[in-house]
C-alpha cells in the first residue's frame, strides 16, 4: 500500500529527533539481524545537469553509511560526473562512489545486481546500492523491469517538476507495473506545502495510473543544503545537526527499513 506523506511527517518534526546522537557521532548505529544475500537496489533517475539532486542522490549514500550500513552509489560512465561528486572510490564513512560501462538499463541492472551481492559479503546490517539512472534511458530502453523494480524520484513542489515526476512515474510503471516507485520532496518552505504537493501528485498518479507513489518524506529547504552543496562536503558532515541532515537521514532510514521487506532484486 501507498504510504502518504502525513504517515511519514513524524520523522521531519522537532519532537521526532530529540535525543539524537551527539554532533561529534558521525554513525548513529543501526541493528540489522542477519546478513542479507544482496543489498537493495535503488533507482535515482536524475539527468546529468541536474547538480541539485545529484547531491542529494550522494548525500543519501553517505547517511546511509552513517546509519551504520553499506552504502554504494553508481552511475553509468558514459554520464558526465556530477561535479560535486568526489572522485570514484571509497569515500566518507566508507560510502562508494562507482562508474560502470553500460549501454542500457538491462546491463546497468546487472551492474547494480553483482555490486549488490558483492557487497552483501561484508555487510552484517545491511544497506542500499543507489543507481543513478538516465532519464531519456526511461523512454528508450524497454529492457528496464528488473532495475525499475524499486526506484526514488526527487521532486520539488513546483507544478513543472511534479508533472516532470509524474512523467517519470508514467514510465516506470510502464516497464514494470507492479514497481514501487518512491517520492521525496524538497525546497518546501512548510511541511503542509510538500503534504499538499505530494497528495496532488498522488491523487493525479491513482486516477490515470491505477497506482500512486510512496512517500519517503521531505528535504527541507535549507540553507545548509546549498553551503553544504557549494562547500563539497555531505551534509551530515558539514552540518549533522541541521535540520536538512536529519531529513535526509530519515530518508535513508525509511530506504533502508524497506529494503529488508523488498523482493529479491
Amino acid at each position: 500500500m501507498a504510504r502518504e506523506l502525513r504517515d511519514v511527517l513524524d520523522f521531519f518534526l522537532p519532537e521526532a529527533v530529540e535525543g539524537a546522537e551527539p554532533a561529534g557521532d558521525p554513525r548513529p548505529a543501526l541493528s540489522r539481524p542477519e546478513r542479507p544475500a544482496a543489498l537493495g537496489i535503488v533507482a535515482l533517475p536524475i539527468g546529468a545537469g541536474d547538480v541539485v539532486r545529484a547531491a542529494f542522490a550522494w548525500n543519501l549514500a553517505v547517511e546511509v553509511a552513517r546509519l551504520g550500513a553499506r552504502a554504494a552509489l553508481l552511475a553509468p560512465a558514459a554520464d558526465e560526473p556530477s561535479p560535486l561528486w568526489p572522485s570514484a572510490g571509497r569515500g566518507p564513512l566508507g560510502a562508494e562512489l562507482l562508474y560502470t560501462r553500460v549501454g542500457g538499463l538491462g546491463e546497468l541492472h546487472h551492474a547494480a545486481l553483482d555490486l549488490a551481492v558483492s557487497r552483501a559479503a561484508e555487510a552484517s546490517e545491511g544497506g542500499l546500492v543507489l543507481v543513478r539512472v538516465p532519464p531519456a534511458w526511461l523512454l528508450r530502453d524497454p529492457d528496464g523491469r528488473g532495475l525499475l523494480r524499486w526506484s526514488l524520484l526527487f521532486t520539488s513542489v513546483e507544478r513543472r517538476e511534479l508533472m516532470e515526476t509524474y512523467g517519470l512515474t508514467k514510465a516506470i510503471l510502464a516497464r514494470s507495473a507492479e514497481a514501487r516507485v518512491g517520492v521525496t520532496v524538497h525546497g518546501a518552505r512548510r511541511l503542509a506545502e510538500a503534504e499538499r504537493a505530494f497528495s496532488h501528485l498522488a491523487d493525479v498518479s491513482r486516477r490515470h495510473l491505477q497506482r500512486s507513489p510512496v512517500s519517503y518524506g521531505l528535504l527541507v529547504d535549507d540553507l545548509h543544503v546549498y553551503r553544504a552543496i557549494v562547500a563539497r562536503r555531505p551534509i551530515g558532515l558539514e552540518r549533522p545537526q541541521s535540520p536538512a541532515a536529519r531529513a535526509l537521514r530519515d530518508v535513508a532510514r525509511l530506504l533502508l527499513a524497506d529494503a529488508r521487506g523488498a523482493p529479491d532484486a
